[in-house]
């Protein structure tokens, strides 16, 4: 699987990726130490804790690793006409206008108009042009979005 990103959050990922893997590691296996010396490991939450506290670590690192392995950088404000990831753009619905970007899932957040291309929106818009009607099932019915503007 490919992830789309900006060169920010791919920065941000391995900055985190970084930190787990030299903080993270050390905080856990200091819990693991002082844990193990409380004594008998089999009724010890403690050290039971401390071995899920591991376990979600290392997924995230893995998960990390997986995301930047697979990273393609979104080209920002490329020229086109036709929608695609990375594109900013100017909708209309219902007589309201709305400005949405569409991003790759690592960075959707739908309350700051950043639309995943994975998102059911987001991908209505890719590969669609100026003047284009879109429209999306939504639980209430169909919405239908006219695309004004594509930067």
């Amino acid at each position: 699987m490919q992830y789309h990103l900006t060169k920010e959050r791919l920065s941000e990922l391995k900055s985190e990726l970084e930190r787990l893997k030299k903080e993270g590691r050390q905080e856990i296996a200091e819990r693991l130490k002082r844990a193990k010396e409380l004594g008998d490991l089999s009724e010890n939450s403690e050290y039971s804790d401390a071995k899920d506290a591991q376990a979600k670590l290392e997924g995230r690192i893995f998960e990390l690793d997986n995301i930047l392995r697979n990273a393609s950088i979104i080209k920002k404000g490329i020229g086109s006409e036709v929608v695609h990831i990375g594109s900013t753009i100017e909708v209309e619905k219902d007589g309201k206008r709305f400005i949405y970007t569409i991003v790759g899932s690592q960075e959707a957040k739908p309350e700051a108009n950043l639309l995943s291309n994975e998102s059911p929106l987001g991908k209505a818009f890719l590969n669609k042009k100026v003047g284009d009607v879109v429209e999306v099932q939504i639980p209430r019915g169909a919405a239908k979005y006219k695309i004004i503007k594509v930067e």
